[in-house]
């Protein structure tokens, strides 16, 4: 080798700051730089004369040896591999030889990009390999640190309601956009150079050209807004802002980005259509004020449609009026008839089935296209429908002008209104606006009170399904149960009534009352009844029945929950009995020999309240009866408790001796005298237990 070889060969292995280094054909290295050393986290002279398994980690040796063997094999380089070196921290503990005993080290990772060479020797020999190690760590983090960012951008935009795009200089789109394909239908032909311009609305497309054209000739941010056709064929509001992205001087592409602003836009449109019109109409703010009001005691959808026909037709001198709501298939439109008697006439009743939301009516275009429609007189609705109105609605045959409005709950149709007058009528913009507030606040309602009939429905099923589905049948005992939930308009309660057979043969008897109503009240109603059944089925004894459901209480419910229950346990061959009150209306007692009378015993405190539970012993007598009931009976809005257990002694008083013998006609004879002129607002719940007289 002359000087200027060796000169090169001593550089290399001395400055380079790649690795190198010359393995024989065993896989021993030979020569290593000082370079390769410090990346493979050795000395060199550990390297030297040694296989890469007895020095290095191993599964970095069997890497290594594996590409040897390779190239040896195959006469060929191996390129583009990459190691994973592991590498110990400088601030870790250990000393300068090697790691303490029992002392972990800190690791790293280093990325070698190695490439390994056949070496050539004279004529064919091939003495062994040059590999070269190149230190990508820092290149291969920042390509992470860049695959992340664009891995978040491509979230963020995927996430957003935002259509992201990427257009050329010269403002030609040049990059599939899935969001702007989803919404118009285009396709990326369809939507090349100025393609997407055919999609905004025709109205808005000549702005739009020039501005877009004069941004991008003068390089500055495009930002406007614009309608959009969706491949629905309706049109959505976006704001629009692009920028120019620059590299040196030039501008490299454009990136823009459209936020469908649609809804806010609608709403702003109706605020300033409000603000603007019901400004100059007092008269029908007040309306609207008071159907507001009215509105708010309506929680049935009858109650909701007559307060709006009744608003409707005296602030705009309707002649008749019509609400309908969409069935659940959404594709009919059903009409919903007005809670008052007498009123039912005045709403037509187009078919049985309802009116297809197809159908050419003045409430199906209205809800198709979730827009008022006005016909001002026959020609004009014989114009926009033909003749499928007037055959549909031909009970009205006098109607001369029609309003048909939808009814939209979070932007989605759920029905329509409908109003029309006996006379040609054009409803002013004044009156338009109104109109469309009324509807709203109808929408509004109908929402409330469709949630609020459900929960009605779903209470009374679960309250219902808890209480026993028959009574038993005792020989020496007659037993009846009534339970009349409250009326459509008023929730329901947590009343309960139970009876059960012991394992001595006595039975159970359990009335009760939790304080609310709704679902919430039917659950806690089940929870007191369940408990009580597991608690008489292991101690029986009133006052230790009592006592556990105050323990439970105290653990699991609110303090707030208010419960009341009577508990007694009966012999029915005997008529012996004890019982334990927990602030529950006392028992009322029929007799044929006394007069009517209820209980003097003062009840205990409400379950979960601080008490001593006592019990009392009592008989029921041959032909005595016992009734148990739940407040509902004897309070209301217009009667007090102590007025209504007088009340309840006169009517159990009047009861004919016939009635008082069955227990089932007594339950409906009290309850319907108890209620006669009354408006009921609870549920009412009354048990009767009956010792006939003794067969002769």
């Amino acid at each position: 080798m002359d000087a200027s070889d060796a000169a090169l060969y001593a550089t290399l292995l001395r400055e380079a700051p790649e690795g190198l280094a010359f393995f024989d054909r065993d896989l021993r290295c030979r020569r290593a730089n000082d370079a390769l050393a410090e990346l493979l986290d050795v000395r060199v002279r550990d390297l030297q004369q040694r296989r890469p398994s007895e020095v290095l980690p191993e599964a970095l040796a069997a890497a290594f040896e594996t590409a040897l063997r390779k190239v040896i094999a195959d006469d060929r380089p191996v390129t583009d591999l990459e190691l994973v070196v592991p590498v110990r921290d400088a601030d870790a503990p250990g000393d300068a030889t090697g790691d303490a005993p029992g002392v972990a080290t800190a690791v790293e990772e280093r990325i070698l990009a190695c490439t390994w060479l056949p070496a050539k020797g004279g004529g064919d020999e091939r003495p062994g390999v040059v590999l070269t190690a190149l230190d990508v760590t820092e290149r291969r983090r920042a390509e992470e640190v860049i695959r992340r960012k664009e891995q978040r951008y491509r979230s963020l935009v995927e996430a957003s309601a935002q259509v992201v795009w990427v257009a050329a200089p010269a403002g030609g789109a040049i990059d599939d956009a899935p969001e702007w394909r989803a919404i118009t239908g285009q396709t990326p032909d369809d939507y090349a150079v100025g393609g997407w311009l055919s999609v905004v609305h025709p109205e808005d497309r000549p702005r739009i050209e020039a501005h877009w054209r004069d941004c991008v000739a003068e390089n500055r941010v495009f930002e406007t807004n614009y309608r959009i056709r969706t491949k629905s064929g309706t049109y959505r509001h976006f704001d629009v802002r692009a920028v120019p992205i620059w590299r040196g001087d030039a501008v490299i592409e454009w990136v823009g980005a459209n936020t469908d602003v649609t809804g806010q836009r609608e709403a702003e449109e109706m605020r300033g259509r409000l603000t603007e019109q019901l400004s100059a109409a007092a008269l029908r703010t007040a309306r609207l004020q008071q159907a507001t009001s009215m509105l708010a005691e309506a929680l049935t959808v009858s109650q909701v449609v007559q307060v709006i026909t009744e608003v409707g037709r005296s602030a705009i001198g309707a002649d008749y009026s019509a609400v309908a709501l969409l069935d659940d298939d959404k594709l009919r439109l059903s009409i919903v008839a007005p809670s008052q008697p007498g009123t039912e006439s005045e709403t037509p009743s187009p078919s049985r089935d309802g009116i297809k939301v197809s159908d050419q009516t003045v409430m199906s275009v209205a809800v198709r296209e979730s827009r008022p429609f006005l016909a001002e007189h026959p020609d004009s609705l014989r114009l926009q429908l033909g003749h499928g109105e007037r055959d549909l609605f031909a009970q009205h045959t006098e109607e001369r002008a029609w309003v048909g409005l939808p009814l939209l709950a979070a932007g989605a149709p759920i029905g329509a209104l409908r109003f029309s007058f006996t006379r040609p009528r054009e409803i002013t913009e004044e009156e338009r606006v109104f109109l469309e507030a009324l509807a709203g606040q109808c929408a509004l309602a109908v929402e409330r009170a469709l949630l609020f009939e459900r929960e009605h429905k779903t209470a009374e099923e679960l309250q219902r399904s808890l209480l026993p589905s028959d009574l038993p049948q005792l020989p020496g005992m007659a037993l009846a149960a009534r339970y009349n939930p409250a009326t459509r308009h008023v929730q329901v309660g947590g009343d309960w009534y139970d009876v059960f057979r012991l394992a001595d043969n006595r039975l159970a008897v359990a009335v009760g009352d939790v304080m609310g109503k709704g679902v919430l009240a039917a659950a806690g109603m089940g929870r007191v009844r369940n408990a009580l059944r597991a608690l008489a089925l292991n101690d029986p004894r009133p006052a230790a029945v009592l006592a556990g459901l105050d323990r439970l209480f105290s653990a699991t419910e609110d303090e707030e929950q208010f419960t009341t229950v009577v508990y007694a346990v009966i012999d029915p061959e005997t008529g012996q009995g004890e019982l334990s009150n927990a602030g529950h209306p006392p028992a009322l007692l029929i007799s044929p020999d006394t007069p009517a009378r209820v209980s003097k015993r003062e009840p205990g405190t409400p379950l979960g309240w601080p008490s001593q539970r006592q019990q009392t012993s009592f008989s029921i007598r041959t032909g005595n009866t016992v009734v148990f009931y739940s407040d509902g009976l004897v309070e209301n809005r217009r009667r007090g408790v102590d007025a209504g257990l007088e009340e309840l002694v006169a009517v159990a008083a009047d009861a004919p001796p016939e009635v008082v013998g069955d227990p089932e006609r007594l339950v409906d004879f009290l309850v319907d005298r108890m209620l006669a002129g009354y408006e009921q607002v609870d549920d009412v719940t009354v048990l009767a237990l009956h010792v006939p007289p003794k067969s002769e």
